[in-house]
């Protein structure tokens, strides 16, 4: 079968093994597949980023992206996908029948253990014709839901997942600083619970206006405007001397959360000086190199930091219901859909912010 490799760096549309689903999983069909902002960082720095995973993991051979896994050999991208089941192996109960579309968190159980899906030497991600996911993870695809939204579970899962570790109050305002595809999905999760105001920034016109249509309360580009201007507008002091007399006065105001979305080094240190006192700043833009920070005006000002990362089975069901339910809105999206042969220009594409906002492979295409 067909799929896009990362071979020396590089994505090559080749010929890769043809797959048998073992106990408890299943054969599926790739309808639809998301390029992720992780994809276009681990073409080229695949294993600076093994690296830090297991170091994460406390220094063995472990870590987020699995055991054993050698980021030099042929890997199959691909972890937001929505598929069709084919065939179901041993021991299933086939429940969901042949012709089902389903998504799954992008995680396989084998007989060694579990392989995550678009990270793995021994089973390709959605960059391919077919995969093997386990049948104990599967949810079907209900309500008529759009394959091509359906797909969008996973991104918008960590962003709701960002949300669920924020510390937000009835009254509180938040600032979504980077309107990538991680700031979107905040930006969802925060509207989708009845949060607000969502204040959102970034420098691309063309995020500023996807970040406006999944509900965004006020969209700032910051080369005009700094984002933390309007914080007093929204009634939270930013000073901790005004913050005290206004509780003295018997005056309340919402917990200023900050979100995190860009992953650059030196956006810490900004948000740290530029946010109101008493913020919590929600760490979600994965920064690859090392950075520096003053803790000193954090303590200060008593920021608080809070680093996320993926979400939980449960997050990414719920996510999978509000997205079919029109909680949370996704049908204007995905700006772009490619073929497998067109998957390495793609990535070439998604360096420009005003090219596209979500791109989908379409193995089938």
């Amino acid at each position: 079968m067909r799929a896009v490799i990362r071979r020396n760096k590089q994505l090559v549309c080749d010929e890769i093994e043809e797959l048998t689903p073992g106990a408890g999983q299943v054969l599926v069909k790739t309808l639809a597949c998301g390029i992720c902002g992780s994809d276009l960082h681990a073409l080229h720095h695949m294993e600076h980023m093994i690296e830090t995973s297991r170091r994460a993991s406390g220094g063995g051979d472990g870590g987020a992206m699995g055991g054993g896994f050698d980021p030099t050999a042929d890997t199959v991208f691909g972890h937001e996908f929505c598929a069709e089941i084919l065939e179901h192996g041993p021991g299933t109960t086939g429940l969901l029948k042949p012709g089902t579309r389903v998504v799954s968190v992008p995680a396989t159980i084998t007989g060694t253990g579990v392989e995550l899906l678009g990270y793995s030497n021994n089973l390709p991600g959605g960059f391919a014709e077919r995969m093997i996911l386990s049948e104990m993870m599967l949810l079907e695809v209900k309500n008529g839901l759009p394959t091509d939204q359906a797909a969008l579970t996973e991104p918008f899962a960590v962003g709701a997942h960002a949300v669920a570790k924020a510390r937000l109050d009835k009254d509180s305002v938040s600032l979504v600083i980077g309107c990538g595809p991680v700031g979107l999905a905040v930006i969802a999760g925060l509207k989708a619970k009845g949060h607000g105001p969502v204040i959102a920034a970034d420098y691309s016109p063309r995020r500023r206006a996807a970040a406006e249509m999944l509900g965004a309360d006020v969209v700032i580009d910051p080369a005009a405007e700094s984002p933390h201007a309007r914080w007093e507008a929204f009634g939270v002091p930013t000073a901790r001397a005004a913050q005290s007399m206004a509780r003295m006065m018997g005056k309340t105001f919402g917990q200023p959360v900050v979100f995190e979305c860009v992953g650059s080094p030196g956006i810490l240190q900004h948000l740290i000086e530029a946010s109101p006192a008493g913020s919590q700043i929600v760490v979600a833009g994965v920064c690859m190199e090392t950075d520096k920070i003053e803790p000193a005006i954090a303590i200060t000002k008593e920021i608080e930091l809070t680093f996320v990362f993926g979400y939980s089975p449960e997050e990414f069901a719920h996510t999978l219901h509000q997205i079919a339910e029109g909680v949370i809105d996704v049908s204007r999206v995905v700006t772009g859909k490619v073929g497998l042969s067109e998957v390495a220009q793609a990535f070439v594409t998604l360096g420009d912010p005003e090219a596209h906002v979500k791109i989908l492979v379409e193995p089938g295409r």
